[in-house]
């Protein structure tokens, strides 16, 4: 399940992208039209300037902007950043240990199958689409 957290992010994506005019979207204004506590979007901000998908700027004239242009970000990588791996069950999961019923699992397929599918759906999104919307 996404959480709030993957869920505000990808707003906040959405909107720097939809008010993007070169200068830097103070986080007040961003919370204001999301209806998103600002408190709980520092959290969120801090983590996807660390990570690469937005560049922030403190004092006067400050906020946040996009790094890359709406069509160079994938919806899959912004989930990913905030929710960590999209894996739909434990066994897939990166890092997992070898189950041992593997071999013998008559459900994997499906879970293979649906994690791909999964991961296409997010990866095949990008923030441009919802850009608008």
């Amino acid at each position: 399940m996404i959480s709030t957290k993957g869920r505000y992010a990808v707003r906040v994506m959405i909107d720097l992208a939809e008010h993007d005019n070169g200068s830097y979207i103070p986080l007040k204004d961003i919370a204001a039209r999301q209806e998103i506590s600002k408190k709980y979007l520092e959290i969120i901000v801090k983590e996807m300037v660390t990570g690469g998908l937005v560049k922030g700027a403190s004092g006067k004239g400050g906020g946040y902007k996009l790094l890359r242009k709406p069509e160079e970000y994938t919806v899959g990588e912004i989930l990913e950043l905030l929710e960590g791996p999209l894996a739909t069950v434990a066994c897939l999961a990166d890092g997992a240990a070898p189950c041992p019923r593997a071999s013998a699992c008559k459900t994997l397929p499906l879970w293979e199958e649906y994690d791909q599918l999964t991961h296409d759906f997010f990866y095949g999104k990008r923030l441009s689409d919802l850009v608008g919307v």
